[in-house]
């Protein structure tokens, strides 16, 4: 027997921001025929005095438009429109989200069989071979600073022999606890070093987290979609989720959990003990939360004294440059339980993480003790030499304006070679895409036809307990956009035109 859904309808929409909606209505014209190819886009001056909007919502505009490959800007010229080559990127209230039926509806249900499929979809990607993965949200050895930590590793372990013998800290080496918790003040979180427990990678500290704060059988709010893994976690820990919509623009829809969370205090089967969030470069949907959204979801947590179980494993991945804040810069009562990791930008083989535990720190030290004693200290005194030196801030840079550069190459093919009604939003940093197929077109069917061809995806249905993505892929820009990669990206589009062209015949 399937689950029950467990989504919640939105209680109020989420207000779209003005240079959002006035690109709408200039989108509308140049597809109407209005504003057509070659023509000038009206300049920022005249936009400021047609809609009464401030220079910096203009220009956000005309970049919006020019991102999205309607405008392209001529020097000393101005703005004129062009023919979008881009896949188009929607406007938060635009992009579907999947809510329950009825008004007010809040259904939790346990996760039933989400493990069982994820196993098989992973399974079926091991039973033939594969040439292109564009699954894998990991970047290539090339990414990270290799041959730095090998040397780094040599000399340490002249230097210290006893690294290898010695298990005598319980949560954490000393050095790797104070480069941290300096590195986490360029995060808007000031924290001591001994608050710090270290952690086999942020999955640890995630199981960890919710052990903490639950117990088997209780409601945990989660994004819709999330990551997969997640997904496992919750089922093999006996929780019971609740989805909450999420945009991929301003991330989880804030209205629909005060709902949620407003009903749960009516009723205490329905209570809301943890969320667990990712508010900066989500997975799957890359978005990122604007700050005052982070703060209102803190206030949230507080005042209905649930944790929220912070996944910031992307933080880092950002626009060349870019800081970004956790959700637990905002938190004063220690609500948040913060879960990070070295995997993505670091280092993913060492499997290295963190995690403060607010006020649930000594419980969360309790069980770290009995699940899995000691995280090995070579490593950890290995990476705090490396976090520490000036290099890391240029390796940041580099996975930065890598990432981005790739990101634009696999907008820019999708866009080309997939056809019209795909749609994408493309973010602002990490190393994945959420696209949207077709009508008709089932994530499902393309992912086994695409592994026919040894290309492998991950299709939309991995990212929730109901059937809510099955019409989505998550395509990885972790790796170079070779000749290789692009030539599975136009692979990909001629199968999603094939898939389409047969749910065309069918309806007919």
């Amino acid at each position: 027997m399937s689950a029950p859904d467990s989504t919640v309808s939105l209680a109020a929409p989420v207000p779209v921001p003005l240079y959002q909606s006035l690109g709408a209505h200039y989108l509308a014209a140049i597809r109407a025929g209005a504003l057509k190819p070659g023509d000038r886009f009206p300049s920022v001056r005249q936009l400021m005095r047609s809609h009464s909007v401030s220079l910096t919502t203009a220009l956000r505009l005309c970049r919006e438009l020019e991102d999205q490959g309607w405008l392209q800007a001529k020097p000393r010229s101005g703005y004129f429109v062009q023919q979008a080559r881009r896949a188009s990127l929607l406007p938060a209230s635009d992009w579907p989200v999947v809510a329950a039926e009825g008004a007010g509806a809040v259904d939790s249900a346990p996760y039933v069989g989400i493990h069982a499929r994820v196993s098989e979809i992973l399974a079926r990607g091991q039973q033939v071979p594969v040439r292109v993965n564009l699954a894998l949200a990991v970047g290539v050895p090339e990414l990270y600073p290799t041959a730095v930590l090998q040397r780094g590793m040599q000399r340490i372990l002249r230097q210290h022999p006893e690294l290898l013998t010695t298990m005598t800290r319980r949560h954490g080496h000393p050095l790797l606890r104070q480069v941290v918790a300096r590195r986490m003040l360029e995060r808007g979180v000031n924290v001591a070093p001994h608050e710090l427990i270290i952690t086999h990678g942020c999955t640890e500290a995630v199981n960890l987290a919710l052990r903490a704060v639950t117990q088997p059988g209780d409601t945990v709010a989660v994004e819709s979609p999330t990551f997969y893994g997640l997904l496992q976690v919750l089922e093999t820990l006996g929780l019971r989720a609740l989805e909450i919509p999420t945009s991929p623009h301003t991330g989880l829809s804030l209205d629909a959990l005060a709902f949620a969370l407003e009903q749960g205090e009516a009723d205490p089967s329905r209570r809301i003990r943890a969320i667990v969030a990712m508010p900066t470069l989500h997975n799957p949907l890359g978005c990122t939360m604007p700050d005052a959204h982070k703060e209102r979801l803190v206030r949230l947590c507080e005042a209905h004294d649930v944790a929220l179980i912070e996944d910031d494993i992307y933080n880092g991945m950002g626009a060349p440059g870019e800081r970004l804040q956790p959700a637990k810069a905002w938190d004063r009562s220690g609500h948040v339980i913060y879960c990070d990791s070295l995997n993505k930008i670091v280092a993913p083989g060492l499997r290295l993480g963190w995690m403060l535990a607010g006020r649930w720190q000594e419980r969360v030290e309790m069980i770290k003790y009995t699940q899995s004693r000691y995280t090995p200290e070579l490593p950890q005194v290995v990476v705090a030499d490396f976090l520490g030196s000036p290099g890391m801030n240029r390796h940041l840079h580099h996975v930065q304006s890598t990432l981005q550069r790739q990101r634009e190459q696999m907008a820019e093919a999708i866009a080309t070679h997939f056809p019209p009604g795909t749609r994408l939003s493309v973010p602002s940093g990490g190393m994945l895409l959420w696209i949207e197929l077709p009508a008709g077109v089932s994530g499902d069917a393309l992912f086994e036809a695409a592994l026919a061809q040894g290309i492998k995806i991950a299709p939309g249905s991995m990212f929730s307990n109901g059937p809510r993505y099955n019409q989505f892929i998550r395509l990885s820009c972790a790796a170079p956009h070779s000749a290789e990669i692009a030539a599975a990206v136009r692979e990909l589009g001629a199968l999603v035109r094939e898939l389409q062209a047969q749910a065309q015949r069918a309806m007919r």
